[in-house]
């Protein structure tokens, strides 16, 4: 639940408002229905949403995210799973009231923890459950990624902090720039990977 939280949060506070919701979303699937997490995570995604309709000058959609985001997170304690929730049931209430204000200003950060999550701040695991979605967001073919993400998990489980494989994950993740260079490099490791895995399995 963590990782999923600080991968969206990062997602969102770097302003890719619209991929947020899907470092969420398999998540809540998961939540039985109506439970604190479940509900924290609609509000989450629905704030993702408004904020996403209200920058794309759909009033309409984002008043009505922003008002069902607010009825899901209304009941939560302000520090629920460690999250500043007082500031986004504000920007919520506040898009419902005026969606326009998005035009105006930013929209409210999201708080977790220790501050604001950044991609280039985030551990291991909510960055590779970040590359996947930013994979998506971006155009890219999201399956080399999501294998590079697998082998890396591998290399940490096997004690190789140095593996290239969890290099280009947050190099993906993080390398705003290069990030084209960076995915072609990681596909044609993951290329060469399962090429020799697929030679070992045809040995028996």
């Amino acid at each position: 639940m963590r990782d999923h939280l600080r991968a969206g949060a990062a997602i969102f506070n770097a302003g890719y408002y619209h991929a947020a919701h899907d470092a969420w979303e398999d998540r809540w699937l998961e939540c039985e229905s109506g439970s604190d997490d479940e509900r924290l995570l609609h509000g989450l995604i629905q704030y993702s949403g408004a904020v996403y309709h209200a920058r794309e000058r759909n009033w309409e959609g984002a008043v009505g995210l922003a008002e069902s985001g607010g009825e899901y997170l209304a009941g939560l304690p302000a520090d629920y799973r460690d999250l500043g929730l007082e500031p986004i049931r504000t920007a919520l209430s506040e898009l419902a009231t005026d969606p326009e204000r998005i035009e105006r200003g930013p929209p409210v950060p999201i708080e977790h923890e220790d501050g604001s999550p950044s991609l280039s701040g985030l551990a291991f695991e909510p960055t590779a459950i970040a590359a996947v979605v930013l994979a998506e967001e971006f155009g890219y073919d999201p399956e080399p990624v999501a294998r590079a993400r697998e082998y890396a998990e591998d290399a940490l489980a096997a004690g190789e902090d140095g593996s290239r494989f969890i290099t280009l994950v947050f190099d993906f993740v993080r390398e705003d720039e290069h990030r084209g260079i960076i995915y072609q490099r990681l596909t044609d490791h993951v290329g060469r990977r399962r090429a020799r895995e697929e030679d070992v399995e045809g040995l028996f």
